[in-house]
């Protein structure tokens, strides 16, 4: 598809003299919000002084740029004067990015459920007692006025600080039960010498076919989430008895089945590639809009994976889209991604994306229109408010077989319509854009990195790995300072100490990066976050490791936690990267930690499958003696070699062509030394065989131990 004009970045602020202290933020988040007449704060030290000294409750708020609901709250009531006007009076208000800090996000999210018995979201909405941070009511969104049983915002904020002022005593019991409770959920099990198995993995197989649509793809009722961990964790389901006498074919047809529906829907931009976050209905037909960082990035690796697992041409250009989605509209100047686009453009959610019957007539033509429209469901009833949100209604093969569109060709029709998708995207790039949160996230990043990385390695595009490399060299420069991690930037400021999941998939970004690309740098920076982890983060009393680090603020809560959310667990992503870290190394530390890590999660594992796929991936991948090939030689044939080699789905294998002329190495790779002509060093666990001079004998060696 032709390029189309740069995607401008969101306009954070409109001009107003009147400036609260969110203006010196670099969030365009708390940004949006600070020419409100809120009194707002930024999370920190002075607005709980101010809490101390005024005996007045905390009113947190928590969201991102991208969430509709939040901007609802915020032109409802945070913009209204007589609103602001009792929050200031009667509260410390404090507003929170929840992108950049996942931390005070987590604890206040888990909070609300114990309070409300309700799942949380956002906004979130949370009361704190003026002197310690703990929470003693909540909500999500709030309205100005009463409705849907919902009490008027102002209405609340006076029962909440009424109910302060004459309830002190019994609400500071209820935040002491509450914090214990809070210790009590990410508790660490005791020690578990149990003997690893695949029970977990059979019985997550069997719950996720349980829950399996069998018509639409995905697991579970509307809303639909694209859950690409799942379908993950199916293909390498399918792979692993591929061979055997009875292949699980069942699971290869949830994968692709999910994958087939949701590329059909109107969850994935038909014109421009990329998926909003989730579905509203059960047919992925009518999205949320909102655009994700995190979302795209694993999309991308599951696509690519399941192109090179099936062959079928439809995912591997759902890759390509999904890519080309992430270089032309997310990529900073720089090389790094932005988080995030929002689902609103002109006060509207999804009026970026859709279309009426005349706009595109006039755009294409009579005929090329009514092709168009039998493809992506024009000549069907209006399905989003008037309009149409494009879904591909008819397969390209049966409107070549019908003969009604001047061709019997399928492939004649499908250059016409990528024809008029390329016009009508460079139409829609000239529309109001919807904001765009231009912050670059360690931990976002990194899964972008990984699904370029996992894309170019799946569809030999070297223009990813150029792409990967890039983003993780701005990484390099501006989010590691001093031998430490920063968790954000905007405009290459970096801030924030950085999380668990920032360590851990940046680490596992670089792997897949190193399959594609070997940089000695890289495998360095790989080896020093490692190290970081684990003097940082590692819990050495019982394995595993914290969300922050050992030097972390203070909060009212330490988080823990082994469950998957819209990104993995970073326990899970740390136990499978530094394992497949230490056998590359021979390094015994990285070994040890992450067995620790999987064995302190295990018993989780064990009860709650659903809840932790990725550890259940890391469970499969420590059952399995890894399979490791170190390439040598020169960079022509090792690429040859390479690539024959990556030519098949095969997740636990993993390849590393390391130049010959690489000399700056670590003494487990040095030990695998060039020769004359390329080599390959074939290692199962910690066993490797002698150099297998050809390709030949290496295929030979490989099936053998099939």
């Amino acid at each position: 598809m032709q390029s189309v004009p740069q995607s401008p970045s969101t306009p954070v602020t409109a001009p107003d003299v009147s400036r609260n202290r969110l203006a010196g933020e670099t969030s365009p988040y708390l940004l949006q919000h600070a020419a409100n007449p809120v009194d707002w704060y930024p999370w920190g030290e002075a607005a709980f002084a101010e809490a101390r000294r005024t005996g007045k409750p905390v009113l947190l708020s928590i969201g991102y740029s991208a969430c509709h609901w939040c901007h609802v709250m915020a032109h409802e009531s945070f913009e209204d004067a007589d609103t602001a006007q009792l929050m200031n009076q009667l509260f410390v208000n404090v507003k929170v990015d929840r992108e950049e800090r996942p931390d005070i996000d987590r604890i206040y999210q888990l909070a609300h459920q114990l309070l409300t018995r309700h799942g949380g979201g956002w906004p979130l909405t949370m009361f704190l007692t003026h002197d310690d941070q703990r929470p003693f009511f909540g909500g999500t969104y709030f309205p100005r006025e009463a409705h849907s049983g919902m009490p008027a915002f102002g209405t609340l904020l006076e029962r909440v600080a009424t109910y302060y002022r004459e309830q002190q005593q019994s609400l500071r019991e209820q935040g002491a039960a509450l914090v214990e409770a809070l210790a009590r959920i990410d508790a660490a099990a005791p020690a578990d010498a149990t003997p690893l198995d695949a029970a977990p993995l059979a019985l997550l197989r069997h719950e996720l076919s349980q829950r399996f649509d069998r018509t639409y793809g995905g697991f579970g009722p509307a809303p639909k989430f694209p859950q690409p961990g799942v379908i993950d964790r199916l293909l390498r389901d399918w792979r692993a008895t591929a061979r055997g006498e009875q292949p699980d074919l069942q699971a290869l047809f949830m994968a692709t089945l999910t994958l087939k529906r949701m590329a059909d829907g109107g969850i994935q931009d038909q014109l421009g590639g990329g998926f909003s976050r989730y579905s509203v209905d059960e047919r992925w037909e009518i999205p949320h809009f909102e655009k994700m960082l995190h979302d795209n990035g694993q999309l991308l690796s599951v696509y690519a994976d399941a192109a090179l697992a099936t062959g079928e041409p439809l995912f591997a250009r759902v890759a390509q889209d999904t890519a080309n989605y992430l270089l032309r509209d997310c990529r900073l100047p720089g090389g790094a991604f932005c988080a995030a686009f929002d689902a609103d453009s002109e006060g509207h959610e999804g009026r970026f994306y859709v279309w009426d019957r005349a706009q595109v007539q006039n755009a294409l033509g009579e005929e090329e229109a009514r092709l168009f429209a039998a493809r992506f469901g024009l000549d069907q009833p209006a399905n989003f408010e008037g309009c149409w949100q494009l879904v591909a209604a008819q397969e390209i093969d049966d409107l070549a077989r019908s003969g009604s569109f001047g061709s019997t060709e399928p492939a004649h029709l499908a250059q016409r319509l990528d024809q008029s998708r390329a016009r009508l995207l460079e139409l829609r790039s000239l529309r109001v854009w919807p904001g765009r949160d231009d912050k670059v996230l360690t931990a976002w990043n990194a899964l972008a990195i990984k699904g370029l990385a996992d894309a170019a390695r799946a569809l030999g595009r070297e223009d990813y790995a150029d792409a990967a490399a890039l983003a993780l060299d701005y990484l390099r420069a501006h989010h590691w300072r001093n031998e430490r991690l920063l968790a954000s930037s905007l405009d290459g400021a970096a801030h924030l100490p950085a999380y668990l999941d920032d360590y851990a998939f940046l680490i596992d970004a670089i792997l897949a990066l190193l399959a594609v690309r070997f940089r000695a740098a890289d495998l360095r920076w790989a080896t020093q976050l490692a190290d970081a982890l684990l003097e940082r983060f590692e819990d050495h009393d019982h394995g595993g490791f914290f969300f922050t680090a050992h030097d972390h603020e203070t909060l009212i809560h330490r988080s823990r936690s082994f469950d998957d959310d819209a990104t993995p667990s970073g326990n899970a992503v740390a136990a499978r990267a530094l394992r497949r870290l230490g056998h590359l190394l021979g390094e015994s530390r990285y070994l040890i930690a992450a067995e620790r890590a999987l064995r302190s999660g295990y018993a989780l594992l064990r009860r709650q499958p659903l809840a932790h796929v990725h550890l259940a991936t890391a469970l499969e991948e420590a059952l399995a003696l890894p399979t490791l090939i170190v390439l040598r030689g020169r960079q022509d044939e090792l690429e040859i070699w390479r690539r024959e080699l990556q030519r098949l789905y095969d997740p636990n294998l993993m390849v590393i062509a390391v130049p010959a002329d690489i000399t700056d190495l670590p003494p487990a790779l040095a030990a695998r030394a060039p020769q004359d002509n390329a080599v390959a060093y074939l290692c199962r666990g910690l066993a490797c065989e002698a150099p297998l001079a050809s390709l030949g004998e290496l295929t030979a060696a490989l099936q053998r131990g099939a």
